[in-house]
């Protein structure tokens, strides 16, 4: 009778069982590592595989996310906290074909920024808006709680030739609802082509110094008096500034708003 070959090498034995098939394996007596997760729901202590001695996992990759994660969210935080000076106005407001970061109201920011003043330059301006706009928007602004305000409109209402009544009327709810709201506000006045008569042009000037007057507020009666004759300060319209002519408005702005500033 033929056996089957053996499957390993065999040596002879005086053991009764007669052949005994040897078998090589280690045994090993190291422990198994743990691992400390700090990071996992409930602090847990895990065995590991036996790859390597005793060590204390701490899971950096983790660590840095939520560090980086924290520092985000502080940001926005920080800019939260900064008081917001709301520039509430019409296309000149807005930047009117300009590109973005080319308002009067960046260019406010930027001066605020280096003179070391901490407020958050918010703008609300709308292409075309009239007076009657600014005080369909006044429930949105007070939403948004600004410290203070500059008001830029009637521009429109004069483009239009509106009668002066209505952006007078207008005009004054503006002013007379942010104040009761205890904001600092801060008038913008603005004139019209000379196309329009100097008869409409000066009762136009007038009503801005007229609510300026009533209401003790600050007041710039003509946000556009250093653009006058000043070469690519208004753009081809004869109308909106230039990003050159936006600098300016802000410079002209600047010191009747100081005062309504603290650092």
């Amino acid at each position: 009778m033929l056996f089957p070959l053996p499957l390993a090498p065999t040596i002879a034995t005086n053991w009764p069982a007669g052949i005994v098939r040897v078998i090589p394996f280690r045994i090993s007596t190291r422990r198994a590592p743990f691992c400390i997760h700090f990071f996992a729901s409930l602090t847990s202590i895990t065995r590991q595989p036996p790859a390597r001695s005793y060590t204390i996992f701490v899971d950096v990759r983790r660590s840095l996310i939520v560090s980086l994660a924290a520092l985000l969210l502080a940001f926005p935080l920080h800019a939260s906290s900064q008081p917001q000076l709301v520039c509430y106005g019409d296309s000149i407001t807005a930047g009117y074909g300009l590109d973005p970061g080319q308002s009067y109201a960046d260019a406010l920011q930027q001066i605020l920024i280096h003179r070391g003043y901490h407020y958050q330059v918010v703008n609300q301006g709308t292409s075309g808006a009239t007076t009657k706009d600014a005080v369909a928007g006044l429930p949105a602004l007070l939403r948004m709680h600004p410290a203070v305000v500059i008001v830029e409109f009637g521009g429109n209402d004069g483009l239009r030739g509106l009668p002066l009544d209505q952006p007078r009327r207008n005009l004054d709810q503006v002013l007379t609802t942010l104040q009761q709201a205890h904001i600092k506000t801060l008038l913008a006045g603005i004139t019209l082509p000379p196309n329009y008569g100097p008869d409409y042009i000066r009762a136009f000037d007038q009503v801005f110094r007229d609510l300026a007057a009533a209401h003790r507020t600050a007041f710039v009666p003509m946000i556009y008096k250093n653009l006058i004759n000043v070469p690519g300060t208004i753009q081809a319209d004869g109308i909106h500034p230039t990003a050159k002519g936006s600098i300016l408005i802000a410079n002209t702005i600047f010191p009747a708003l100081a005062p309504l500033l603290h650092r």
